[in-house]
């Protein structure tokens, strides 16, 4: 049982699931909850962070900063996932350990299990074979930090626990077309082609400006010349007609809420030890989708009566990503938010902003 008065750092609290662990822990009552944005902490410098740990002294620690993107993203910056993600995890985490964290909870990907696994990707594939190459650096990283939370529960007795959730959607999703995940990225392509297709441009120059469109777009054409803002959203894959989406939608993911994810998180953090997780624990219902369904689902939520188009030029990725949810299930938890029912949500705050 946690105590709701104690410190409760979350590192990462402006993001996806930052953000839904924020609200949810505020939810439950905590009353002393310290965040800090990037600006304010660097947690890529090591010195920085003892600092703050010497200085706040969290009590338990909450681990979802990041530096996160898709397979365009993953395939461009290599070296800067690696890093980042790397120096971000080492810091927290040993700095958790020096200054006498309580209870830390380190967020993951399913990136880390192999490309390719016999069934359901359980907790016991980790490391048993190759990577998938786009995000390979990213998903190193990851691995790194879940081994780092094992050895020092094993060395110095810490309760450090690692969650790897599957793919996360939901509110407060970061929908630049250059960093995105798969979900906010089509979400926006449709809602642009959809904004095109009833030339509603002053729609569409409120929508760029408040969401970076990445790549350097942002700044190169001129916000008044509708034809230049249509030639950017065909080189993105939205047009008036029909979207452009990658690969040929023959692969399987899954998709859970972030909102389900922080109800994960508390569950864990408020019953369960690192003895009784073990090295890492899924958090999944266990299903999937395959993307052409879940594109479709998607377009119709989204109100884009145009078609869908591939380009089987660019890479699909993992053919299927499906996490086992045995161990999770065994320890008291599944998801409760239905998967239209997120997008539907989600979709609805991205149009409110």
């Amino acid at each position: 049982m946690l105590d709701r008065n104690k410190k409760l750092y979350i590192a990462g609290h402006k993001g996806l699931v930052g953000s839904a662990l924020l609200r949810r822990f505020e939810k439950e009552g905590f009353t002393n909850i310290v965040v800090r944005t990037s600006k304010e902490l660097n947690l890529i410098n090591q010195a920085d962070v003892e600092e703050f740990f010497k200085e706040e002294k969290p009590e338990y620690v909450l681990l979802a900063a990041a530096k996160v993107g898709g397979i365009l993203a993953n395939s461009t910056y290599p070296a800067d996932f690696i890093y980042q993600n790397l120096m971000i995890s080492t810091n927290v985490i040993h700095a958790s350990y020096k200054y006498g964290v309580k209870k830390l909870l380190n967020l993951g990907s399913s990136c880390i299990y192999p490309r390719i696994v016999p069934d359901k990707m359980s907790e016991e594939c980790l490391l048993t074979a190759p990577l998938e190459k786009t995000n390979e650096a990213y998903a190193l990283a990851k691995i790194a930090a879940i081994k780092l939370c094992y050895y020092y529960n094993k060395q110095y007795g810490t309760n450090f626990i690692s969650l790897m959730p599957t793919n996360q959607y939901g509110i407060g999703d970061n929908f630049n077309m250059e960093t995105a995940h798969l979900l906010p990225m089509i979400m926006r392509r449709f809602h642009l082609a959809k904004l095109l297709a009833n030339n509603d441009f002053e729609a569409i120059k409120k929508d760029i400006k408040r969401n970076k469109l990445g790549s350097g777009l942002d700044n190169s054409f001129d916000y008044e010349n509708k034809q230049d803002i249509e030639k950017i959203l065909n080189k993105l894959g939205a047009y008036r007609d029909h979207v452009v989406l990658w690969g040929d939608g023959s692969v399987y993911r899954e998709m859970m809420s972030s909102d389900d994810l922080a109800d994960a998180s508390f569950f864990l953090m408020e019953n369960k030890d690192a003895d009784e997780i073990g090295e890492l624990v899924n958090v999944t219902d266990g299903t999937d989708i395959q993307l052409k369904e879940l594109f479709e689902i998607v377009k119709k939520i989204v109100g884009f009566k145009g078609e869908i188009t591939y380009d089987k030029t660019k890479p699909n990725g993992t053919p299927r990503k499906l996490m086992d949810a045995e161990k999770i299930k065994k320890l008291g938890w599944k998801p409760k938010i239905e998967l239209r029912q997120g997008i539907a949500d989600t979709y609805n705050w991205y149009c409110s902003l």
